[in-house]
């Protein structure tokens, strides 16, 4: 590729040096986000006065964008080896390493980038366990609670007889405590994982990032199931913060989210919905689609049929590479599960739809209806298994069974259930407190 076509590559590596957001660069520049986003993926030419413009917002000389990257990746060079006292190295020769082995330069360059950001994620979140006020105003309420849980708790079980009034006086109260104590829990939970506006910068996974595209979005794209916008137009507007991997997750899963649009109209999905409620196996039938494409429209689905619903899919190593809580039923935002989920079940059963009732730790307990499928994502093969994809659509407040629910987790670190034979490893939260009810 010639010098002068890589100059968008080379506003890029100026900006993410510089600590700018796409978007910010875009707004100081006075042109779109998607327009920029696109001279950085060397498809449009720059020059002239936008790259003069673009030069001294950066704080670069023209020419180091135009007329070659070397420099940019030398001052990266020098930053990693004075950030590390006495590592020897020769900082007046490296031009010649930078010319003689540009890979390993490169390498070099892009390692010290990436512990330049985790560094400052390190900050930032050490930072904020120290000083932050609604963190530490939590902890104390739940602390208060626990507190009076226990000594209630303890009144109860020491010897000697207790009228039956007073007995009722204690059991209220730990009632009240208990509930409130899961309030505040979930409160803060909801507040860790919120988004603010630094939230995109400070991801520390392409997945992360996808994920609050995602739920920013409601995980339903209206343009796209009414045709009113190609999937990377939309990866282009609503990417333009979020790093190059990422995008390529996001315009991956819009392909998919206008493929099935196409396939399974909203038209065509709300009238079975309505008379079969969400099942998707039944809707499936009715339609003639295949499962696991019936779920993610449900899930899409913006009706009071499907208000709440939840979604997850993984591969098959079991990774969780879409995620669509709901309040009842959260997910965990890295890896993988509980492996008692429906959904890791279906995968030692390719093509079988799955039906449970199931429920994870809670005061009160909230049972949801949950459907799994694996299905492959390629051709039968000779020479190997054929590769599936699990997805699993959650459906809360669907009670309408009395058996039991099968007691699954979000996943081993947070659930408290020790006597399970799918443990990985001990729960950080101790033992199983349920089991005292």
């Amino acid at each position: 590729m010639a010098r002068d076509t890589l100059t968008g590559s080379r506003i890029r590596e100026r900006r993410i040096i510089a600590g700018m957001k796409q978007a910010e660069l875009a707004k100081a520049s006075g042109i779109s986000p998607s327009y920029l986003n696109l001279i950085e993926h060397n498809r449009r030419r720059i020059g002239g006065k936008l790259l003069l413009e673009i030069a001294r917002i950066l704080e670069v000389e023209p020419a180091l964008l135009s007329e070659g990257a070397e420099a940019t990746l030398i001052q990266t060079l020098r930053e990693a080896a004075t950030g590390v006292s006495g590592s020897g190295a020769e900082l007046d020769r490296v031009d010649e390493f930078a010319g003689r082995f540009p890979g390993w330069a490169g390498l070099l360059a892009a390692m010290q980038r990436r512990i330049a950001a985790l560094e400052q994620a390190v900050d930032t979140l050490s930072d904020r366990v120290t000083h932050d006020p609604q963190l530490a105003a939590s902890l104390h309420e739940m602390l208060s609670r626990v507190t009076a849980i226990r000594s209630a708790a303890s009144i109860l079980a020491e010897p000697g007889e207790i009228s039956p009034e007073w007995q009722g006086r204690f059991h209220r109260n730990i009632y009240e405590d208990s509930g409130q104590l899961a309030e505040t829990s979930r409160g803060l939970v909801a507040y860790l994982e919120a988004a603010d506006a630094h939230s995109a910068a400070q991801a520390t996974a392409p997945q992360e990032e996808l994920d609050k595209v995602l739920e920013a979005e409601n995980y339903a794209f209206p343009a796209l199931d009414l045709g009113h916008a190609s999937p990377e137009e939309m990866a282009d507007r609503l990417g333009g913060d979020i790093s190059a991997t990422a995008r390529t997750m996001l315009t991956e899963y819009l392909l998919r989210y206008a493929e099935d649009a196409a396939a399974l109209p909203m038209r065509d999905l709300a009238p079975v919905l309505s008379e079969t409620g969400p099942d998707p196996v039944s809707v499936a039938a009715a339609l003639g689609q295949p499962v696991a494409r019936t779920m993610r429209r449900i899930a899409a689905l913006g009706t009071e049929a499907s208000s709440g619903l939840g979604l997850a899919i993984c591969d098959a190593s079991g990774v969780l590479t879409c995620r669509q809580p709901v309040p009842v039923f959260p997910l965990p935002r890295f890896g993988s599960g509980c492996p008692l989920w429906p959904l890791y079940a279906a995968l030692t059963r390719p093509g079988e739809p799955i039906s449970a009732r199931i429920v994870q730790p809670g005061r009160p307990p909230h049972p949801v209806r949950a459907f799994a499928i694996a299905e492959p994502i390629e051709p039968p093969r000779l020479d190997r298994p054929a590769l599936c994809e699990a997805t699993m659509l959650i459906v809360p407040g669907r009670d309408d069974d009395g058996g039991p629910a099968l007691e699954v987790g979000v996943n081993c670190r947070i659930c408290p259930r020790e006597a399970c034979p799918g443990r990985r490893e001990p729960s950080i939260l101790g033992h199983d407190v349920s089991a005292a009810f």
